[in-house]
């Protein structure tokens, strides 16, 4: 039987507003003991990670300066992701560690955006229009990533991946 490995994405689609989540910290890597959710032994997957963004902010407005306060977190949900165990390897693993890498790496994109931009009074609007944007390239890379190493399945696209994403992060560095 063949077996890859898939994603879900969360944050407007499936809030997780009581649920424990797991902050993207570069010197944590996912172990499986991270995934917590019961597995669907019916899948024709392996493993589910549930990785997005987060973010909050606050604005005040003082003698017509405008001062934004925000953060911006990725994280992955241990009660939404799940493993099926004797179909899991180490490379099932750094597959699903690249999906959490990828919500980081947006996470410092969005953060990009985010810093030193002038907003005008419909703040809310331009912040939710950044955040959008971010998101949806967040989504269309894991799609991506899954479809171009057919679900870690292709290990020389893997490779190619693991590596693109590693660069990316370094590149976005001043944003972490």
């Amino acid at each position: 039987m063949k077996l890859f490995v898939a994603f879900l994405f969360s944050l407007l689609l499936f809030p997780q507003l009581n649920s424990e989540k797991i902050i993207w910290n570069e010197n944590q890597k996912l172990s499986w003991e991270d995934f917590r959710g019961k597995p669907m032994r019916s899948a024709n997957f392996a493993a589910i990670t549930n990785s997005g963004i987060g973010f909050q902010y606050s604005y005040s407005i003082k003698n017509g300066i405008m001062d934004v306060e925000y953060s911006v977190e990725s994280f992955f949900t241990p009660e939404s992701s799940w493993y099926i165990p004797e179909h899991a390897t180490s490379h099932i693993l750094r597959h699903e560690q690249a999906h959490f890498d990828i919500s980081e790496l947006h996470a410092r994109m969005l953060r990009k955006n985010i810093s030193g931009k002038k907003f005008s009074k419909k703040i809310k609007s331009e912040i939710e229009a950044i955040y959008q944007q971010v998101e949806q390239k967040r989504r269309a890379m894991q799609t991506k990533f899954d479809a171009e190493t057919d679900h870690s399945r292709n290990e020389e696209k893997e490779a190619f991946w693991q590596k693109f994403i590693a660069q990316q992060l370094a590149d976005y560095e001043s944003w972490k």
